[in-house]
């Protein structure tokens, strides 16, 4: 069963969403967050293997982004990321009451689950994040805060590093739905954003598994160590691929990567 809505977020904002359910009772409830000037639509390999495995699946355009509505790739603060994903789950508790629900995010939405985590602590059952901008080793954009107006934009020139696979890259450039630039906005709210984490990280308790390719030309691998070392979690998990690039859930390992992510899933529901 595919159902598709524009779900009314916090302030008004009408956020596109996909919920998806397996043909069983699911054991769980899994929530995708994806990354910056991407979409949800981007993660089908990834849910249809969860639905195979028993999982519900919730996935959303992050406002200004694809088919959800806001200025394109522009946050005017932070907190909205992670306001949007709790608009999500609490969607997600009502529809299915009794059910634990657990947040995947990669990257941009590596940051919003973790920022979601930090500042809604024990709404998740736990968190699996990707390639997560949680700190910022590798300065991408320059020194942060960048000069200027917040809605000046600049192209997006990200795609030569999200994967090793040369067939992912040519996908993400003809996508339609991949945003072709960024706004100053963004960039700054994701810099503060990360600035607060690192200033609250003991307060992140809940159970995670930090996922990072070794070879991560974006977002550098030593962000998620630096998390991993710094949170609140006693449950918490770390591991980095090596030879990997920036979207671990496309690299041709893909399949292997994702049953990681389900035993890891599996054992916090059995546990």
């Amino acid at each position: 069963m595919t159902e598709i809505r524009m779900i009314p977020s916090f302030d008004g904002t009408k956020l596109y969403s996909i919920k998806e359910m397996p043909k069983h009772e699911p054991k769980a409830i899994v929530l995708i967050s994806h990354g910056l000037a991407e979409h949800a639509s981007r993660y089908d390999a990834l849910t249809n293997t969860l639905l195979d495995a028993n999982y519900g699946v919730y996935r959303y355009d992050q406002r200004g982004h694809a088919r959800s509505e806001g200025a394109r790739t522009f946050f005017s603060d932070f907190n909205e990321m992670p306001d949007d994903a709790k608009v999500m789950v609490d969607l997600i508790k009502t529809e299915n009451p009794g059910k634990p629900v657990y947040l995947i995010g990669h990257s941009m939405g590596g940051f919003t689950v973790v920022a979601f985590g930090t500042k809604y602590p024990n709404e998740a059952a736990g968190i699996v994040i990707s390639g997560a901008a949680t700190r910022y080793n590798l300065q991408l954009f320059g020194p942060l805060p960048v000069e200027g107006d917040p809605k000046t934009y600049v192209d997006n020139s990200l795609s030569d590093g999200v994967c090793s696979d040369p067939k992912v890259i040519e996908a993400y450039n003809n996508d339609p739905l991949v945003e072709k630039q960024i706004s100053i906005g963004l960039m700054n709210s994701l810099g503060s954003g990360i600035e607060w984490l690192k200033e609250n990280a003991e307060a992140f308790v809940d159970p995670v598994l930090v996922l990072h390719g070794a070879n991560d030309g974006l977002v550098s691998e030593k962000d998620s160590r630096d998390l991993y070392g710094e949170i609140g979690s006693a449950d918490k998990t770390l591991k980095i691929y090596s030879r990997l690039y920036h979207e671990i859930f496309n690299e041709p390992v893909k399949y292997e990567i994702y049953q990681e992510v389900i035993r890891w899933l599996d054992s916090q529901v059995e546990a």
